[in-house]
């Protein structure tokens, strides 16, 4: 009869160890799911951030007329565009910026800017770069593969960049009054200082102008 209670109380206690152990397992399950929608806010709140900076336009999206990248040959810039309409030397106007400057941020006295409908391009030796594009009618630009030109209207560049466009704003540009400008970013690092300007008027694209600061 003794070897019987015995046996009994030794059961109940393995019982009684199982249980604690069970319950043991269970309650570290909330811990984890709770760590795992924390994660998955600050993942969500960091995309938010991310995509609330104006859009990045890099230089090798774009297309020129479809043909060229923002850099080319003396030759090529006459091939699309044909001769320039005037030509100044950049020591003349004096910028604080110029796209070929030397390190020690001086240009050389022969460099140029070459002006072609409303356009301006920097000119040293062989080499050309686009500062100031005007989208004439028949100039435009392919950025990745999308066209745009001086029929695009402010709808349209909402569509392209979103962000950017919320925060258009007003300028007053020389000989050309107040302008609409949409601020787009060079790159996704924000390694460089400067930007790239959309200017709008009457509603359509009009020109767009690398900025850099002094």
């Amino acid at each position: 009869m003794k070897t019987l209670v015995l046996i009994s109380i030794l059961v109940f206690c393995l019982s009684c160890n199982n249980k604690n152990t069970k319950t043991v397992e269970k309650s570290g399950h909330p811990k984890e799911v709770k760590k795992t929608i924390y994660e998955t806010k600050i993942k969500s709140d960091s995309t938010v951030i991310k995509d609330f900076l104006n859009e990045v336009m890099k230089e090798e999206d774009i297309l020129f007329n479809g043909k060229l990248k923002r850099y080319f040959s003396i030759s090529e810039f006459e091939e699309v565009f044909g001769k320039a309409d005037s030509i100044k030397l950049i020591s003349e106007e004096g910028p604080c910026f110029s796209i070929f400057e030397n390190k020690d941020g001086s240009s050389d006295m022969e460099d140029k800017y070459l002006y072609k409908d409303g356009s301006r391009f920097e000119n040293t030796k062989d080499k050309v770069a686009v500062d100031k594009f005007r989208f004439t009618e028949n100039n435009f630009i392919l950025f990745k593969g999308i066209k745009l030109n001086s029929s695009i209207p402010i709808s349209d560049l909402q569509k392209i960049f979103p962000n950017a466009t919320k925060s258009i704003g007003n300028m007053d540009v020389y000989k050309e009054g107040k302008l609409q400008v949409i601020q787009l970013r060079e790159d996704e690092n924000n390694i460089y200082y400067g930007y790239i300007n959309l200017f709008i008027k009457n509603g359509k694209l009009y020109f767009m102008h690398w900025w850099y600061p002094c």
